[in-house]
């Protein structure tokens, strides 16, 4: 059997125990490798852009610098950046502001290890992945946020609209494609031309600003 390419993760928590663990279950995988440990956001930054990972675990709540803090200048330094949040807060609006700033996924510790390790997979791959009671919570977020911030820069066209309404219900390009009777990479193109259009780096972005400006609305 020949030797896969190991995703390389850095862990950014300031609990040491839980990071620890979170380091050996993580190596325990065949498909990743972790190549760093931070305990507070603004090591966690520094090591971002000294080790450039395939993706972060980042914390909410940290010392020195907050996981909110934190983001957005790993996204500044890599807008490709793969950051998930680990966390243990359900705050809807922690979760929106997280999508909003950049991150592939938002994630609760008390989550499954499998789901953990099959979210990253899926987050480096191209997803965007959520703990599953966290999805209705920024529906919900989403519906109490109503401010029009404009239109979209350049017009989507109806089937990228088409599209980005199954965005907002999360589904993946292979439902899509299976739904609209078209291949997946094409759907794949659709969605990197309607991310582009918005602005955006991420489904779940697309989704947020979907719902903002009613987007997600049959035309």
């Amino acid at each position: 059997m020949h030797d896969e390419k190991k995703f390389r993760i850095l862990i950014v928590d300031d609990h040491t125990l839980f990071r620890r663990g979170l380091h050996a279950l993580i190596d325990s995988c065949a498909h990743f490798e972790v190549v760093g440990e931070a305990t507070d956001g603004l090591e966690g930054v520094k090591m971002q852009q000294q080790l450039q990972p395939d993706a972060v675990l980042l914390d909410l709540d940290m010392p020195v610098m907050r996981g909110l803090e934190a983001l957005p200048q790993m996204i500044n330094h890599n807008p490709q950046q793969v950051v998930l949040m680990l966390t243990v807060s359900e705050d809807g609006s922690d979760l929106l502001e997280c999508m909003r700033l950049g991150a592939r996924g938002y994630l609760l510790k008390n989550i499954d290890t499998e789901f953990l390790l099959c979210s990253i997979e899926k987050a480096i791959n191209g997803d965007s992945v959520l703990s599953p009671e966290m999805t209705s919570k920024l529906v919900t977020q989403l519906r109490h946020h109503e401010q029009i911030i404009g239109s979209v820069a350049e017009p989507l066209t109806t089937r990228e609209r088409e599209i980005l309404r199954w965005l907002v219900r999360g589904s993946s390009n292979k439902v899509i494609a299976r739904n609209l009777n078209v291949t997946e990479s094409t759907i794949k193109v659709h969605v990197q031309n309607i991310l582009r259009k918005l602005n955006v780096v991420s489904r779940v972005q697309a989704a947020v600003y979907a719902v903002e400006h009613g987007l997600d609305k049959e035309i």
